[in-house]
């Protein structure tokens, strides 16, 4: 295979590892790609002067800061749309016409829909986690991946609170249009996992990454319905 043709690949290869897994340093993508520095930090620099990647500024005060901190990467939304996305401008017109035809109660009715869909396609997936929030939680981000969402479960340092983060929207254009669907697919995170959870960010309201905070320790609730 041309060199060329090599290169492009290890560079899609790591700007979909930064997608999912952004804020990350180039040691931490070596340790990954099993490549040397020097070859990361070169795809890295190809990938920042093509603007799909930029780096990540952490808002922490400079009293805080311990040393030079190793520079951080995430996508931009350029290098977000490499992965595409599932619906576009068509989609976006059809909730234009509910708004019209139906009002807010339309769309309204429309998320809640997506709501149940979502716990209907992953119910049985998160199950098999068992009581473990923490293995649910992770058997829900490999399902949401499987569908393009680039999905990991973190646990926030120093504590026992987990976090959902998806390093891809792939209906970011709907979702931009009609926050409702976002709204909706936290409330079913929420079901999914049975305990409250917090949305902290999305990709379609301009971060770069979608969180949902999870709360460790708290026991699942079993429903009886």
């Amino acid at each position: 295979m041309p060199r060329v043709a090599v290169d492009e690949r290890t560079r899609d290869r790591i700007l979909r590892l930064i997608v999912e897994n952004g804020p990350i340093t180039s040691t931490e993508l070596a340790q990954i790609t099993v490549l040397t520095p020097a070859a990361v930090r070169r795809h890295v620099a190809h990938l920042e002067r093509a603007g799909q990647i930029e780096e990540y500024t952490a808002h922490v005060s400079d009293h805080a800061r311990r040393g030079r901190p190793a520079r951080k990467y995430v996508a931009t939304d350029s290098g977000q749309s490499v992965l595409g996305d599932a619906c576009g401008s068509l989609a976006n017109r059809v909730f234009d016409f509910v708004r019209q035809e139906l009002g807010p109660t339309g769309v309204e009715q429309f998320a809640q829909k997506r709501e149940a869909e979502l716990v209907t396609r992953y119910g049985g997936v998160v199950e098999k986690g068992g009581n473990s929030l923490r293995k649910r939680a992770q058997a829900l981000a490999r399902a949401f991946t499987q569908d393009g969402y680039a999905t990991s479960v973190r646990r926030v340092a120093g504590t026992t609170t987990l976090q959902l983060c998806q390093g891809h929207c792939p209906i970011l254009e709907v979702a931009e249009h009609v926050p409702a669907l976002c709204e909706a697919e936290t409330r079913a995170v929420g079901r999914l996992l049975d305990t409250h959870v917090q949305r902290l960010s999305t990709i379609a309201g301009g971060a770069h990454v979608c969180n949902v905070s999870i709360p460790g320790g708290a026991p699942v609730r079993r429903t009886t319905a």
